[in-house]
């Protein structure tokens, strides 16, 4: 499938509303929004998703006069919530936050998938991402990552690697870790991160990765040793830990995103009009502390900086999970 640009946005099936007038365009954009804006999230409340939702709907609501009210729509590994945006209004009234689950799933269910993550969706903005801390129990024998990685080759499937569930984010940062360093760890999954760190502070399993605001705490507190970070650079949070690359494994980059997209025929005025306001928002230095401080990285991006990560991202999980030969739970 051809991979989404500026031009697919606004000109294919991403957003089949090119024909209007450059004038009936405008007065899209200077009327929109009319009424309340919904914001579905494809997850209950509470979460990482959702967090990112709840930030950015007093920006929208500010910059665009109208409320933007987050609906949580969880289930079917964030399908539900997700094809319901697909098969919104193209009116703009109706868009999605989404995560890493968005870009993984097509490897993972393909044809089962209920919608096509390529050509029904028109991306927004990449608004934040999520760097990871890998972190062992305080027992296993390395403080650094090449010493992990030394040793998980010399006990091959001895080292017990808790994740989040099947095809989880946390659960393929793992398999990235395992095929690029070439080490046999053996995968446990959980039913959610809570549970998998737990079991990692009571020493049942050896290692995870975790988000910075899942585990930033216990990692300040000893219970767990933090060996890297996945990410660009350094976490304020944890300064003195490594990033993947410094590390020494840069192809470790699991970092889960979280973005906006609207159905695939929105308008090419209004999602400029809601890139417009997200990206600076996002960009906004009190909003981006504030982001920091909660473990986020802020983004902000442009439709067309979004579509190209989408691709990228699509490109890369389904690397690993075909190598992996890796089946959702």
């Amino acid at each position: 499938m051809p991979p989404f640009t500026r031009r697919a946005i606004v000109g294919s099936g991403l957003a089949t509303a090119v024909a209007v007038s450059p004038f009936l365009r405008t007065v899209k954009a200077q009327t929109y929004p009319q009424r309340p804006v919904k914001i579905i999230v494809p997850y209950a409340a509470g979460g990482a998703s959702d967090i990112i939702a709840r930030l950015v709907s007093p920006e929208l609501e500010r910059a665009l006069g109208q409320p933007f009210i987050v609906d949580n729509r969880g289930g079917g590994a964030s399908m539900v919530g997700t094809q319901a945006v697909a098969t919104a209004s193209t009116d703009g009234h109706t868009i999605g936050v989404i995560d890493s689950a968005f870009v993984i799933n097509p490897a993972l269910f393909r044809a089962k998938l209920p919608y096509n993550t390529k050509t029904d969706f028109v991306p927004i903005s990449l608004l934040a991402t999520s760097p990871l801390v890998l972190v062992v129990h305080p027992s296993v024998a390395a403080n650094t990552l090449q010493e992990f990685v030394a040793l998980a080759k010399a006990q091959p499937g001895k080292i017990n690697f808790a994740s989040a569930g099947l095809g989880t984010a946390i659960h393929l940062a793992g398999e990235q870790l395992r095929q690029a360093a070439e080490i046999d760890i053996f995968h446990v999954p959980y039913r959610g991160g809570g549970p998998a760190i737990t079991d990692l502070i009571g020493g049942q399993v050896q290692m995870t990765f975790a988000t910075v605001a899942a585990i930033g705490q216990q990692v300040r507190q000893g219970l767990v040793r933090a060996l890297a970070v996945t990410g660009d650079g350094r976490v304020a949070q944890l300064p003195d830990v490594p990033t993947m690359a410094e590390a020494g494994l840069p192809a470790v980059d699991a970092t889960p995103i979280f973005g906006m997209v609207g159905p695939a025929a929105l308008p090419p005025p209004i999602i400029e009009k809601l890139a417009q306001v997200t990206e600076k928002a996002f960009r906004d230095e009190a909003l981006r502390l504030r982001i920091t401080d909660l473990g986020f990285v802020s983004v902000g991006s442009s439709p067309s900086e979004f579509a190209a990560r989408i691709n990228d991202e699509i490109a890369k999980w389904t690397r690993i999970v075909e190598k992996g030969n890796i089946q959702p739970g």
